[in-house]
């Protein structure tokens, strides 16, 4: 079942319960009402009858009316007798009816009425419900008391019944009709909500079938559905940004890759003729084969640790740059076997430690990496939520500047040293997921100063860094 068909039907259900329950209980309140008004007018009467007002019994109620408008029902019993709808007879303590007036009509005496009309207590009643004939009466019965009985008052309340009868026909109409109508306007309103919802799973049927995140589904409103609208082709760009930029991961991969393994294929070629070689020329030949071989694993945990920068399990947590730098320093050295000095403001950011680790280590391994002289000591500083590395290298030119961040770039002046060139776009990713940019810049004096900075809402107030 359809979105649409569940919201008329709740709806219908719903109108259909509420005109129900409401109908029930103005049926019922009504009956009672009725019900209460005609003990009443028998109470009425008996009291008129007990003080010798016999009158009382010519009252022309609503059946009488009725009669006189439509010139009679066709009821020769109730013809005859004017239409009246009262009838009393006295009950005597041994058990026999004494007729009093009104209609024509011997009331039955039960076993109750009998005890009524022997009681010694005066004011003692019954009030039932009977049939005699093809009419309903309601009756009071009423104890007089002292040997003198007991009184026995009716009143027909056939018409009463019918009145109450087309009321409930009527309810029942209009129950049906709020029914139809709260279907009708369910399903009105389940089309204006679900139409954007049908556009939506249009959508994403066609994304499923075809592949294809080139699309967009019309924002209108902002309610849940339009938020999620908009939430919908959030992630479609953001799907479309992801697929665009693993395509370019695999195709400057496989471009990547192609050097090394022609390589590779070469010296197997060579080692098949490996008995006729020198030994110097099998020494380099072997060399040659473990530096390709390095340099490809090395090339496979780079494409890996970028796979991985943004999308990896580490929470975020608070992270003390100090202690950060210091081990990132300690690995750097035991690298590289160059000297770092170290400056930090002693800051905490909330972030994740592996990646901002790596972004560092990433950073000094490629400054150790082209400040070949090793002269100076590598320089790390740090303030507030900016890393920077400086050098004193050969720096780099200003047209590869902008580019220095781009996998597998490797300017002019580095085409001839070790490396994937993914070491800085890794950084680039791990500064981005931490809210952040990266730059690089010459330094006065020579060399280079490149590094990155996070997000300022990462910086966690004085109270937080001392605990």
């Amino acid at each position: 079942m359809s979105l649409r068909a569940r919201f008329a039907l709740a709806f219908a259900l719903v109108g259909a319960i509420v005109a129900g329950v409401v109908g029930a209980l103005s049926y019922h309140a009504a009956a009672e009402r009725v019900t209460a008004e005609t003990d009443r007018t028998l109470g009425s009467v008996t009291t008129a009858l007990a003080n010798g007002q016999k009158d009382v019994l010519d009252y022309a109620g609503p059946n009488q009316r009725a009669d006189r408008r439509g010139g009679g029902d066709g009821d020769g019993e109730r013809g005859g007798d004017g239409g009246r709808q009262l009838v009393a007879q006295s009950v005597t303590p041994d058990g026999r009816s004494v007729p009093v007036g009104g209609r024509p009509v011997t009331l039955p005496v039960s076993d109750d009425v009998r005890t009524l009309a022997a009681s010694a207590v005066a004011g003692r009643t019954l009030t039932t419900e009977i049939v005699v004939g093809r009419d309903s009466y309601r009756e009071l019965v009423t104890a007089l008391g002292n040997g003198r009985g007991a009184l026995q008052v009716a009143v027909d309340i056939d018409q009463t019944r019918r009145v109450l009868g087309g009321m409930a026909n009527q309810i029942a109409g209009i129950s049906l009709a709020v029914l139809v109508v709260a279907a009708a306007l369910g399903w009105l309103l389940a089309w204006r909500i679900t139409r954007r919802l049908v556009r939506l799973a249009g959508v994403a049927e066609e994304i499923s079938a075809h592949g294809r995140l080139d699309h967009e589904v019309p924002v209108g409103g902002r309610d849940e559905v339009g938020r999620l609208a908009g939430s919908f082709n959030t992630m479609l760009a953001r799907l479309a940004a992801a697929r665009e930029s693993q395509d370019r991961l695999v195709q400057d991969a496989a471009h990547e890759l192609r050097t090394p393994l022609t390589s590779l294929r070469t010296n197997a070629s060579v080692l098949r003729r490996i008995d006729e070689l020198a030994p110097d020329a099998r020494s380099r030949l072997i060399d040659d084969v473990q530096g390709e071989t390095r340099e490809l694993s090395h090339l496979v945990d780079e494409l890996v640790e970028l796979s991985l920068s943004g999308h990896n399990d580490e929470v975020d947590a608070p992270v003390e740059l100090a202690g950060l730098a210091d081990r990132v320093v300690e690995r750097a050295g035991r690298r590289t076997g160059r000297r770092f000095l170290v400056d930090t403001d002693g800051g905490v950011i909330t972030g994740r430690r592996q990646g901002l680790e790596r972004a560092v280590g990433n950073l000094l391994e490629n400054a150790a990496k082209f400040d070949r002289d090793g002269q100076e000591p590598i320089e790390l500083q740090i303030r507030g939520g900016t890393i920077t590395v400086l050098d004193r290298g050969p720096g780099i030119a200003p047209v590869d500047l902008e580019r220095v961040f781009d996998r597998f770039y490797r300017a002019d002046t580095a085409r001839g040293l070790p490396g994937s060139g993914l070491g800085l776009a890794i950084v680039r990713d791990i500064a981005e997921t931490h809210g952040g940019s990266v730059f690089a810049r010459p330094r006065s004096g020579g060399g280079t100063e490149i590094g990155f900075s996070v997000d300022d809402s990462r910086h966690l107030p004085n109270e937080d860094k001392c605990r």
